[in-house]
Protein backbone atom coordinates (compact mmCIF):
# COMPACT_ATOMS: atom_id res chain seq x y z
CA UNK A 1 0.00 0.00 0.00
CA UNK A 2 1.35 3.40 -1.01
CA UNK A 3 -0.15 5.76 1.57
CA UNK A 4 0.72 9.18 0.53
CA UNK A 5 -0.47 12.61 2.37
CA UNK A 6 -0.21 14.58 -0.80
CA UNK A 7 -1.40 18.09 0.16
CA UNK A 8 -1.52 18.01 3.53
CA UNK A 9 0.25 20.05 6.04
CA UNK A 10 1.36 19.02 9.03
CA UNK A 11 2.75 20.12 12.86
CA UNK A 12 4.34 17.45 14.74
CA UNK A 13 5.73 18.60 18.20
CA UNK A 14 8.63 16.96 20.12
CA UNK A 15 10.07 17.11 15.92
CA UNK A 16 13.77 17.02 16.51
CA UNK A 17 14.92 13.30 18.22
CA UNK A 18 13.22 9.74 18.23
CA UNK A 19 10.04 9.26 17.74
CA UNK A 20 8.31 12.92 16.25
CA UNK A 21 11.60 13.61 13.83
CA UNK A 22 11.11 9.63 12.66
CA UNK A 23 7.17 10.76 12.16
CA UNK A 24 7.87 14.17 10.22
CA UNK A 25 10.30 12.69 8.20
CA UNK A 26 7.71 9.68 6.99
CA UNK A 27 4.84 12.91 6.69
CA UNK A 28 7.74 14.85 4.66
CA UNK A 29 8.66 11.67 2.85
CA UNK A 30 4.87 11.11 1.75
CA UNK A 31 4.22 14.42 0.63
CA UNK A 32 2.95 16.51 3.42
CA UNK A 33 4.52 19.78 4.30
CA UNK A 34 5.91 19.59 7.87
CA UNK A 35 6.72 22.12 10.91
CA UNK A 36 9.04 20.19 13.63
CA UNK A 37 8.75 21.93 17.07
CA UNK A 38 10.99 21.75 20.02
CA UNK A 39 12.29 23.62 22.50
CA UNK A 40 16.13 23.06 21.58
CA UNK A 41 16.56 25.65 18.35
CA UNK A 42 20.02 23.52 17.76
CA UNK A 43 18.36 20.13 17.34
CA UNK A 44 15.45 21.25 15.71
CA UNK A 45 17.36 23.23 12.75
CA UNK A 46 19.54 20.14 12.39
CA UNK A 47 16.94 17.97 12.01
CA UNK A 48 14.87 20.31 9.79
CA UNK A 49 18.05 20.30 7.42
CA UNK A 50 18.19 16.82 7.28
CA UNK A 51 14.60 16.25 6.81
CA UNK A 52 14.84 19.15 3.84
CA UNK A 53 17.39 16.84 2.01
CA UNK A 54 15.32 13.80 1.51
CA UNK A 55 12.20 15.31 1.22
CA UNK A 56 10.63 17.91 -2.12
CA UNK A 57 7.91 19.74 0.51
CA UNK A 58 7.90 22.73 3.01
CA UNK A 59 9.84 21.37 5.81
CA UNK A 60 10.16 24.45 8.55
CA UNK A 61 11.16 24.47 11.91
CA UNK A 62 9.34 26.28 15.10
CA UNK A 63 11.14 26.54 17.58
CA UNK A 64 9.21 26.92 20.97
CA UNK A 65 7.98 25.68 23.79
CA UNK A 66 4.40 23.77 24.51
CA UNK A 67 3.98 23.65 27.99
CA UNK A 68 3.27 27.81 27.29
CA UNK A 69 -0.05 28.84 26.09
CA UNK A 70 1.59 31.75 24.09
CA UNK A 71 3.99 29.66 22.31
CA UNK A 72 1.29 26.97 21.43
CA UNK A 73 -0.32 29.86 19.94
CA UNK A 74 2.84 31.35 17.98
CA UNK A 75 3.68 27.59 16.90
CA UNK A 76 0.23 27.32 15.49
CA UNK A 77 -0.35 30.56 13.61
CA UNK A 78 3.70 30.27 12.29
CA UNK A 79 2.86 26.91 10.50
CA UNK A 80 -0.75 28.03 9.25
CA UNK A 81 0.71 31.24 7.74
CA UNK A 82 3.84 29.23 6.02
CA UNK A 83 1.70 26.49 4.69
CA UNK A 84 -2.22 28.26 3.87
CA UNK A 85 -3.69 26.07 6.88
CA UNK A 86 -2.73 23.10 9.12
CA UNK A 87 -4.53 19.25 8.22
CA UNK A 88 -2.59 17.21 10.80
CA UNK A 89 -1.71 17.81 14.52
CA UNK A 90 0.72 15.09 16.22
CA UNK A 91 0.99 15.50 19.95
CA UNK A 92 4.21 13.88 20.88
CA UNK A 93 5.94 16.61 23.09
CA UNK A 94 7.45 15.05 26.34
CA UNK A 95 9.47 12.31 27.57
CA UNK A 96 9.07 10.12 30.38
CA UNK A 97 8.87 10.89 33.82
CA UNK A 98 8.24 8.82 37.16
CA UNK A 99 8.87 8.82 40.56
CA UNK A 100 7.79 7.75 44.36
CA UNK A 101 3.97 9.41 44.25
CA UNK A 102 4.95 10.81 47.99
CA UNK A 103 7.45 12.49 46.60
CA UNK A 104 6.25 14.02 43.79
CA UNK A 105 5.89 18.01 44.17
CA UNK A 106 3.12 20.37 42.81
CA UNK A 107 5.48 21.79 40.88
CA UNK A 108 6.33 18.29 39.01
CA UNK A 109 2.78 17.17 38.58
CA UNK A 110 2.16 21.17 37.05
CA UNK A 111 5.07 20.72 34.88
CA UNK A 112 4.20 16.93 33.66
CA UNK A 113 0.17 17.69 33.03
CA UNK A 114 1.46 20.70 31.11
CA UNK A 115 3.90 20.11 28.94
CA UNK A 116 1.92 16.41 27.87
CA UNK A 117 -2.00 17.11 28.39
CA UNK A 118 -2.27 21.18 28.61
CA UNK A 119 -0.29 21.42 25.44
CA UNK A 120 -2.29 19.12 23.66
CA UNK A 121 -5.99 20.34 24.76
CA UNK A 122 -4.30 24.13 23.78
CA UNK A 123 -3.21 22.84 20.24
CA UNK A 124 -6.33 20.60 19.67
CA UNK A 125 -8.12 23.85 20.61
CA UNK A 126 -6.49 25.61 17.78
CA UNK A 127 -6.55 23.30 15.12
CA UNK A 128 -10.10 21.68 15.19
CA UNK A 129 -11.77 24.93 13.93
CA UNK A 130 -10.32 25.31 11.14
CA UNK A 131 -10.33 21.46 10.42
CA UNK A 132 -13.95 21.14 11.03
CA UNK A 133 -14.72 24.43 8.46
CA UNK A 134 -12.52 22.15 5.80
CA UNK A 135 -14.20 18.90 7.06
CA UNK A 136 -10.99 17.61 7.38
CA UNK A 137 -8.70 16.60 10.04
CA UNK A 138 -6.39 14.26 11.62
CA UNK A 139 -5.13 14.18 15.09
CA UNK A 140 -2.69 12.04 16.56
CA UNK A 141 -1.34 12.10 20.82
CA UNK A 142 1.33 10.47 21.48
CA UNK A 143 0.54 8.07 24.67
CA UNK A 144 2.06 5.15 26.12
CA UNK A 145 1.26 1.77 27.22
CA UNK A 146 0.94 3.34 30.98
CA UNK A 147 -2.07 5.09 30.03
CA UNK A 148 -3.97 1.54 30.04
CA UNK A 149 -2.06 -0.21 31.84
CA UNK A 150 -0.19 2.03 34.75
CA UNK A 151 2.22 0.74 37.08
CA UNK A 152 3.07 1.59 40.59
CA UNK A 153 5.87 4.52 40.58
CA UNK A 154 4.61 5.32 37.23
CA UNK A 155 3.46 8.55 38.28
CA UNK A 156 3.57 11.46 37.39
CA UNK A 157 3.76 10.23 32.94
CA UNK A 158 0.94 7.51 33.47
CA UNK A 159 -1.72 9.90 34.89
CA UNK A 160 -0.34 12.70 32.12
CA UNK A 161 -0.84 10.13 29.03
CA UNK A 162 -3.97 7.99 30.54
CA UNK A 163 -5.90 11.87 30.83
CA UNK A 164 -4.38 11.79 27.01
CA UNK A 165 -6.16 9.25 26.25
CA UNK A 166 -9.35 10.54 27.45
CA UNK A 167 -9.14 13.52 25.71
CA UNK A 168 -8.36 11.49 22.52
CA UNK A 169 -11.84 9.78 23.29
CA UNK A 170 -13.84 12.76 24.15
CA UNK A 171 -12.56 14.63 20.67
CA UNK A 172 -13.04 11.55 18.23
CA UNK A 173 -16.81 11.57 19.26
CA UNK A 174 -17.45 15.31 19.03
CA UNK A 175 -15.55 15.89 16.14
CA UNK A 176 -16.29 12.71 14.08
CA UNK A 177 -19.73 14.47 12.07
CA UNK A 178 -17.12 17.20 10.95
CA UNK A 179 -14.46 14.52 9.32
CA UNK A 180 -12.03 15.32 12.39
CA UNK A 181 -10.36 11.61 13.06
CA UNK A 182 -8.58 11.43 16.53
CA UNK A 183 -6.21 8.61 17.37
CA UNK A 184 -4.07 7.98 20.43
CA UNK A 185 -0.46 5.73 19.71
CA UNK A 186 0.74 4.72 22.37
CA UNK A 187 4.53 3.84 23.08
CA UNK A 188 6.02 0.69 24.07
CA UNK A 189 10.19 0.37 23.53
CA UNK A 190 11.39 2.38 20.77
CA UNK A 191 14.71 3.09 19.76
CA UNK A 192 14.59 7.29 20.81
CA UNK A 193 16.99 9.83 22.65
CA UNK A 194 15.99 8.98 26.24
CA UNK A 195 17.15 5.50 26.49
CA UNK A 196 20.43 6.86 24.44
CA UNK A 197 20.71 9.38 27.70
CA UNK A 198 20.21 6.27 30.07
CA UNK A 199 22.84 4.35 28.60
CA UNK A 200 25.24 6.99 28.83
CA UNK A 201 24.30 7.67 32.40
CA UNK A 202 25.27 4.14 32.94
CA UNK A 203 28.00 3.42 31.07
CA UNK A 204 26.75 1.16 28.34
CA UNK A 205 26.96 0.61 24.27
CA UNK A 206 23.73 1.96 23.46
CA UNK A 207 23.38 -1.13 21.09
CA UNK A 208 24.30 -3.51 23.58
CA UNK A 209 21.42 -1.44 25.91
CA UNK A 210 19.12 -1.68 23.05
CA UNK A 211 19.60 -5.83 22.62
CA UNK A 212 19.59 -6.24 26.53
CA UNK A 213 16.19 -4.15 26.81
CA UNK A 214 14.71 -6.35 23.51
CA UNK A 215 15.62 -9.38 25.29
CA UNK A 216 12.21 -8.71 27.50
CA UNK A 217 10.01 -7.72 24.84
CA UNK A 218 8.01 -10.59 23.18
CA UNK A 219 9.35 -9.96 19.84
CA UNK A 220 13.24 -9.92 21.28
CA UNK A 221 13.76 -6.55 20.30
CA UNK A 222 12.68 -3.13 20.84
CA UNK A 223 11.39 -1.07 17.70
CA UNK A 224 12.41 1.47 15.98
CA UNK A 225 10.85 5.23 15.18
CA UNK A 226 10.11 4.00 11.33
CA UNK A 227 7.89 1.65 12.53
CA UNK A 228 6.13 3.81 14.70
CA UNK A 229 5.91 6.13 11.91
CA UNK A 230 4.47 4.26 9.13
CA UNK A 231 1.65 3.63 11.96
CA UNK A 232 1.15 7.70 12.26
CA UNK A 233 1.65 7.93 8.71
CA UNK A 234 -1.25 5.55 7.92
CA UNK A 235 -4.03 7.04 10.64
CA UNK A 236 -2.81 10.63 8.67
CA UNK A 237 -3.49 9.57 5.27
CA UNK A 238 -6.96 8.51 3.34
CA UNK A 239 -6.10 5.45 4.01
CA UNK A 240 -7.20 5.32 7.49
CA UNK A 241 -10.41 7.41 6.97
CA UNK A 242 -12.67 5.24 9.03
CA UNK A 243 -10.87 5.19 11.91
CA UNK A 244 -11.44 7.23 14.93
CA UNK A 245 -11.44 7.26 19.18
CA UNK A 246 -8.66 4.29 19.37
CA UNK A 247 -5.81 3.56 21.24
CA UNK A 248 -3.01 1.73 19.43
CA UNK A 249 -0.35 0.12 20.94
CA UNK A 250 2.78 0.02 19.04
CA UNK A 251 5.02 -1.83 21.15
CA UNK A 252 5.54 -5.19 19.68
CA UNK A 253 3.06 -6.95 21.81
CA UNK A 254 4.66 -5.56 25.37
CA UNK A 255 0.81 -4.15 26.75
CA UNK A 256 -1.20 -6.62 29.29
CA UNK A 257 -4.32 -4.68 27.58
CA UNK A 258 -5.15 -4.25 24.05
Amino acid sequence: MDVRLNGRSAIVTGGSLGIGRAVAERFALSGANVAIVGRRADLLNEACEAIRGQAATKVIAIPGDVSRADDCAHIFRTASEVFGQVDILVNNAGSSKKGKFTEITDEEWNFDLQLKLFAAIRLCRLAIPPMQARRWGRIINVLNIGAKAPLGGAAPTAVSRAAGMALTKILAGEFAADNVLVNALLVGRIRSDQWVKRAESEGKDIEAFYAEMGETMPLGRIGTGEEFANMACFLASEAGSYINGTAINVDGGASPVV
